[in-house]
């Protein structure tokens, strides 16, 4: 049996983390909502290479240092929304991951990197524009802090922890 294919999002500092999961709960569809509020870096990791990829991040995270993100303003999915996110480490962060697994990406995962974080989806294009707009209309920025990366199994649905890696502490932080 081949294992599930993994998932590598990033790890927030825990009162961003709360404040967008809040939103989520709030306002993505309770019978589609697995899932805590994250940020994808990569949908599907092959299963079978886990140990790699696990070896291949504690040295890059050992490497990495918290980063600071920002997330000035909300967009439209069409049937959805989504916290933008601003954080040039991250793009570099993940570009570097990219190459280093450039021959087991899925399409998806080759496509340009846009990092967000889903707030709702799978909803009328109607309700979608309603808190787009009323989010828009009042969001605040959010200054963050990326604190590791957290590796997922996809269990066709949920996904299961399999493992957390820490970024180096900054002395700026």
């Amino acid at each position: 049996m081949t294992p599930p294919p993994l998932i590598l999002t990033l790890k927030l500092d825990r009162i961003t983390f709360n404040r967008l999961n809040d939103l989520r709960q709030r306002h993505f569809p309770p019978a589609r909502n697995f899932l805590p509020a994250h940020i994808t870096l990569f949908h599907a990791l092959p299963g079978d290479r886990a140990e790699s990829i696990e070896s291949h991040l504690e040295t890059v995270c050992a490497e990495t240092e918290w980063m600071k993100l920002k997330f000035p303003t909300v967009r439209s999915l069409g049937r959805g929304v989504a916290a933008e996110i601003d954080a040039p480490d991250l793009l570099r962060l993940r570009q570097r991951l990219a190459i280093d697994w450039q021959s087991w990406l899925t399409r998806q995962d080759q496509q340009k990197y846009r990092p967000h974080v889903t707030i709702q989806n799978k909803v009328s294009p109607e309700e979608a524009k309603q808190l787009y707009q009323e989010l828009a209309a009042s969001w605040e920025p959010i200054e963050a802090i990326g604190e590791g990366l957290l590796l997922w199994r996809y269990l066709s649905g949920p996904w299961e922890l399999a493992r957390e890696f820490s970024f180096a502490k900054s002395d700026s932080f």
